[in-house]
């Protein structure tokens, strides 16, 4: 029966169920607003600094201050006791907010600096978005607040938590929408007139929602009275909401820095872990879970101790690793969150609660994307919250069993025993070769992911002792690290843009030491130490590849003044002789240091003859402040790295390109990616654009030194036929492949059709 008075019950129950399924679809469009904006917004961004995952995950970092704001907007208007004001003052600032649109970057503070950009970014996007995204975000927090004094009167009115799983569930959808449905078939020009048309409706909506809503409350002669106050929420219990709402948000911008560096730097893989995080609020706050409780603690005491073992080593395959990051990632976040929806306060701190989330997302996002790039010069962020969120399992305080002490001493023999293996195999070469002599199938890293196995598995056995649990998890995550931690890596440093280490690698084809720069799992140059071979281009960059033949080729015309997009360990500097002119374009000053530092790298210092120059800042931004009619050679050698900046293979800029060149010159476009697919659509623009191109394609046929050289794709695009008539006739050298692909510009980028193609099967080529 309804516990309305004064209607029949035939007459009370269309209103029942009308007026909550308009906040349920209030809140669904708001929501879809404010998450579908995220990666449309960051994408703008990207032109201005690279592809780097720091970008997306310090946007985050935004996205959740100004979600805080929003969300203490929202609580500090509930102080307004009338309804009617609080509508009015809502609707008020989203026609304010909607000054602000159509969405775009604003330029009031030029061009960012490379060496600090992070401040840059933040208070850029707060002048481009900051006012509709804040006032969006609130309306999840205010729609619910009205709905439960509204429908005090009503069953549904005491749980307005459950309209927070239509809210998410619109923010997942969104997300999940972007990569698959608005990306590939709208332009950003078509994308943010959509969302301004969908802001418009949505202010619209608000306003039909309050008229309706307001004709069917219970009482039509006053204003539906203020909810009873309950006790405060104690500090300890902020606290605790606070940390529960922190270490999801860390993980998320944590395994998102960790995928991302191994796969694309795209929105496509970026709204992943987002769009997750928002779906385990889903099924947190429903009335009855998909997922329940109990379940989730099993799912994440197994994953979490595996995720814990395998993140040190990155020699899964990539798909793999993928997967079992995302489901430790998923069971982590599900299980804090069904921990925030079981201490969730009555409906009168509501908007004090989501406050608190919002803090705790906040302190997580800035913890993750702002402080520890400072205090850590690796990405131990994600490791260390994937240890400590151990503790947000259910605390046993009762002494341990014999079993469970049992368990917890073989964790650690196991956990001592693979890292003393470890030490003794990589400080005694000769023990080394003896064990590989005897298991060749099995790697010093596989063989002690062996013995750490049944730690896993003990580790497993604790799961009803979240500190036991967390200390077990603790060992196997030092130990792990410490046989992983790269002992050839002779320096680490890390920067905005990632984590650059030297490593040391034995070649005696080239004389045995030979230093390599890596940035996750992708090299970008080597050298030599030994002096009969330091000054010869490796990798990549070898004489025999598109880029070393491209070189010789420009070089044999005459002097020649050559430009190399991405500097790397400055490898390119072994081929600048007396006559020609070499600068290099880097994004990343601590690149610029690396490579020129001869601790390292002596290309720069030693081989080159004459000066180097650097140029430091995105390249689609130091390029154009150069003359036209200026190189011979243009290199773009920034997609090796699977983090592609997207921005720097657009019809807009290779035309940019085109118009550094002399007449006779080239660009050529370093395409070898092991994840995305990126030839086709750079020949579509060369065809866009009505110039000539050769495709370029070396395979290592192992015949040289394995340092010495590297498979490597590339495409070369003149002005006229003239810049390719000593290119063709090179044995590595074929027309470019027909294509249907269309090709990128700065509106269009179809990251999701690049990784699709690049799982089929390649041509064969004639």
């Amino acid at each position: 029966m309804s516990d309305t008075t004064g209607d029949s019950d035939l007459t009370v129950r269309p209103a029942d169920r009308l007026t909550p399924l308009l906040f349920a679809v209030a809140i669904f469009t708001s929501a879809s607003l404010v998450f579908v904006v995220q990666p449309m917004v960051t994408k703008l961004v990207l032109p201005m600094l690279g592809g780097s995952p720091a970008v997306w995950n310090t946007a985050m970092v935004f996205f959740q201050a100004a979600l805080l704001g929003g969300y203490l907007y929202a609580h500090l208007l509930q102080r307004v006791a009338s309804i009617k004001v609080q509508v009015a003052i809502h609707l008020g600032l989203l026609l304010i907010a909607a000054l602000f649109l159509p969405l775009r970057i604003n330029g009031l503070l030029g061009d960012p600096d490379p060496a600090a950009p992070i401040l840059w970014l933040l208070a850029t996007l707060a002048l481009s978005v900051g006012a509709p995204f804040a006032v969006l975000s609130a309306t999840a927090p205010l729609l619910q607040a009205w709905f439960a004094r509204v429908r005090a009167g009503h069953a549904d009115g005491k749980n307005p938590y459950v309209l927070y799983a239509a809210s998410n569930l619109g923010s997942f959808l969104a997300l999940l929408s972007y990569p698959f449905l608005i990306e590939p078939l709208t332009n950003l020009f078509g994308q943010r007139m959509g969302w301004t048309g969908g802001y418009a409706a949505f202010l619209l909506m608000v306003a039909a929602l309050a008229v309706v809503v307001w004709r069917r409350r219970l009482d039509t002669a006053t204003e539906p009275a203020q909810l009873a106050a309950t006790p405060v929420i104690p500090w300890r219990e902020k606290g605790v909401l606070i940390l529960l709402a922190a270490a999801p948000s860390s993980l998320m911008l944590g395994v998102t820095a960790h995928l991302s560096t191994d796969v694309a730097s795209a929105p496509f893989l970026w709204v992943v872990p987002l769009a997750l995080y928002l779906l385990t609020f889903v099924i947190a706050f429903q009335a009855r879970p998909w997922i329940p409780l109990p379940v989730t603690l099993v799912l994440q005491a197994a994953l979490g101790a595996m995720v814990v073992l395998v993140v040190a080593f990155r020699t899964l395959d990539i798909r793999v690793a993928f997967v079992i990051h995302i489901l430790a990632f998923f069971a982590a976040v599900l299980m804090c969150h069904q921990m925030l929806a079981a201490r969730r306060p009555p409906p009168d701190r509501l908007t004090e609660f989501y406050l608190l989330l919002s803090v705790g997302g906040v302190v997580g996002g800035a913890f993750t994307a702002l402080l520890a790039p400072v205090i850590f010069n690796m990405v131990w962020e994600y490791p260390l919250v994937l240890v400590l969120v151990g503790l947000a399992r259910p605390w046993d305080r009762r002494p341990l069993r014999g079993e469970e002490i049992g368990a917890l001493v073989a964790i650690a023999v196991l956990t001592v025993a693979a890292a003393g293996l470890s030490w003794w195999m990589t400080s005694d070469l000769d023990a080394w070769a003896a064990l590989w002599r005897m298991m060749p199938l099995f790697p010093l890293q596989t063989l002690c992911m062996l013995i750490l196995g049944p730690a896993v598995v003990c580790a497993f056995l604790l799961r009803d002792r979240a500190q036991t649990f967390t200390a077990a998890l603790l060992m196997i995550g030092l130990s792990a690290q410490f046989i992983a931690r790269g002992y050839d890596y002779s320096y680490t440093e890390r920067s905005f843009f990632g984590v650059m280490r030297v490593a040391s690698q034995q070649d005696p084809g080239l004389g045995g030491d030979v230093h390599v720069l890596t940035h996750g799992t992708t090299w970008h140059g080597s050298q030599a130490r030994d002096p009969r071979y330091d000054c010869q281009p490796t990798l990549y960059y070898h004489p025999q590849t598109p880029i070393g033949q491209s070189a010789e080729i420009v070089q044999a015309r005459g002097p020649a003044r050559i430009g190399v997009v991405g500097q790397g360990a400055g490898t390119m500097a072994a081929y600048k002789r007396a006559g020609d002119s070499l600068t290099f374009f880097e994004i990343d000053p601590m690149v610029d240091r690396l490579s020129r530092d001869p601790r390292w790298f002596t290309y720069i210092s030693d081989c080159a003859v004459g000066e180097i120059d650097t140029v430091l800042g995105d390249a689609r931004l130091t390029l154009d402040d150069q003359p036209a009619g200026t190189y011979d050679l243009l290199i773009i050698d920034a997609f090796s790295s699977d983090a592609v900046p997207t921005h720097l293979l657009t019809v807009e800029a290779i035309e940019g390109y085109l118009r550094l060149l002399k007449p006779e010159g080239v660009v050529l476009l370093h395409l070898s990616n092991r994840n995305l697919e990126i030839v086709l659509p750079t020949v579509a623009a060369a065809k866009a654009l009505g110039r000539p191109a050769l495709h370029g394609l070396y395979v290592d046929d192992g015949t040289l030194p394995a340092m010495a050289i590297a498979s490597t794709e590339a495409l070369v695009i003149a002005r006229s036929e003239l810049g390719l008539a000593d290119f063709r006739g090179k044995p590595i050298w074929r027309e470019v492949p027909g294509t249907d692909v269309r090709p990128w510009t700065d509106d269009y980028v179809n990251m999701l059709g690049a990784l699709w193609r690049a799982f089929r099967p390649p041509p064969e080529r004639p």
